[in-house]
């Protein structure tokens, strides 16, 4: 794990950060962003045409301490989908589950990539969240794709999780988790492993949720 003034990088699978949601004078009013970023490597003309764009999608299983959970995820909504403030498939920042997912970058174009807000007001019902990405389209070639996951947090330094030039041949990735405790404060691990889909990585990590095929 290497620490600096700006960020914390975790470099390791397992590697954790732990935070305090009210480190400056008890203020929950700034939003927690996940923020997903990648770029697709250049290609010469002749390649372009014979090879389609990756699309790369952020999404997470959240855990309310309530014992309720569900999944948030680019295949549920159109690029553009609700407002943050109503209760959709792209979540609500401002009730439960108190998570949104602001939009789908089918490019890798975006210069913001994709962002996923978790309103801190709402982390005392929050128990836990796994973060993953998944390609929906194109061949599994996580090495061009750049992908970096920031994890943003009020008055703290950015926690970032680098893919790295991964070559596994499947397409989903479950990226991190975030356990919430009791005390206002966010820990944040490297997971960094492959699945088959989303039910292989749902086995895996315990969430016991049942799953179907989905499209945009």
């Amino acid at each position: 794990m290497a620490i600096d003034l700006n960020k914390v990088t975790l470099e390791k699978q397992g590697d954790s950060h732990k935070i305090d949601l009210t480190k400056k004078e008890g203020d929950l009013s700034q939003e927690i962003v996940i923020n997903l970023n990648w770029t697709q490597k250049k290609k010469g003309f002749w390649a372009s045409l014979m090879q389609s764009a990756v699309d790369l999608d952020l999404g997470c299983w959240y855990e309310l301490r309530d014992g309720r959970k569900s999944c948030i995820d680019g295949l549920q909504f159109a690029q553009q989908g609700g407002p943050k403030n109503q209760v959709t498939r792209q979540g609500c920042y401002t009730q439960k589950p108190w998570i949104w997912h602001s939009g789908d970058d089918r490019s890798g174009a975006a210069s913001d990539g994709e962002n996923m807000l978790i309103n801190p007001q709402g982390a005392t019902d929050l128990k836990r969240i796994t973060v993953y990405c998944f390609i929906y389209d194109g061949v599994a070639k996580w090495a061009e794709t750049n992908a970096v996951v920031t994890v943003k947090t009020p008055n703290n330094p950015d926690i970032v999780v680098e893919m790295g030039q991964q070559y596994d041949t499947r397409k989903f990735c479950a990226i991190a988790e975030i356990d919430f405790g009791t005390d206002t404060s966010m820990t944040v691990k490297k997971l960094l492993t492959f699945h088959g889909g989303h039910d292989d990585c749902d086995k895996t990590y315990g969430w016991g949720m049942k799953w179907k095929a989905g499209n945009k």
